[in-house]
């Protein structure tokens, strides 16, 4: 997806600023509680717990964090019970946006979400309006100085990816199944492969290159509907330049 990789890097190096403000901790414990809750404590037997704890640790989140969040989850410790919501919606120029949610109170965090998407030029709409455009898979983003096109194909591929691509001027896109994700990430790992970025995504079936003042209304409303407390993930189809891109990471 062109702009893609773009985005999904900005992302990163955004959430790791926000674990400094403490933002990021709260969204990867809710993650890490629900995990353990809906597939058992054990991240060896649990894939989406194993990959929230991956999160964690990358934002040097305390180990006592985790393994409370943990208990939460098994129900060792008492704690407040997340529902999964997906909201669906369209932001400026028709872009497609889904929002995945962890909430304690649905009604609340609906209302907020709607107001959010009302106040930044967007609308909320029915389930099922705009999911059907996106496809879940594993996304990992390689920088090219880091490996050889030809050597990463065969470890990737080995591995069992779907889909090499190379179209960004500085970075590798690798696609697989949600269920394959771990094994390409742990072989590419294993031969020491820096990983800009590793998760479950969205992947959209098509992209809408939104310009101009709507590009920067689109990652107003995307970067606001981020910023809520419950908000887990955000996923779009924009295609929006590089340039545009660029102003936001330096924020």
């Amino acid at each position: 997806m062109s702009g893609h990789s773009k985005w999904a890097g900005i992302k990163h190096k955004k959430a790791l600023m926000d674990a400094k403000k403490g933002t990021l901790y709260t969204k990867i414990i809710k993650e890490i509680t629900v995990a353990a809750r809906e597939g058992g404590g054990n991240p060896d037997t649990n894939p989406r717990l194993r990959a929230a704890i991956a999160k964690a640790k990358e934002a040097n989140m305390p180990s006592d964090n985790v393994k409370n969040a943990i208990k939460r989850g098994t129900g060792e410790l008492p704690g407040v019970v997340y529902e999964t919501v997906i909201y669906e919606g369209y932001g400026p120029g028709g872009v497609a946006i889904m929002v995945e949610a962890l909430t304690d109170n649905k009604n609340r965090a609906s209302a907020e979400i709607r107001n959010i998407f009302s106040k930044n030029n967007g609308n909320l709409a029915g389930a099922g309006s705009v999911s059907w455009m996106f496809s879940k898979k594993g996304y990992i983003l390689i920088d090219k100085s880091s490996v050889k096109e030809d050597e990463l194909m065969n470890i990737a591929l080995e591995a069992g990816a779907e889909d090499i691509k190379s179209d960004d001027p500085k970075n590798y896109e690798i696609y697989t199944a949600p269920q394959d994700f771990e094994k390409v990430k742990s072989a590419l790992q294993a031969k020491n492969i820096p990983l800009q970025v590793a998760e479950i995504s969205m992947i959209p079936s098509s992209t809408i290159k939104i310009v101009g003042p709507d590009a920067k209304k689109v990652l107003g409303l995307v970067e606001a509907l981020e910023d809520h407390d419950d908000v887990q993930q955000v996923y779009s189809n924009f295609d929006i330049p590089d340039e545009i891109l660029e102003q936001v990471s330096t924020k």
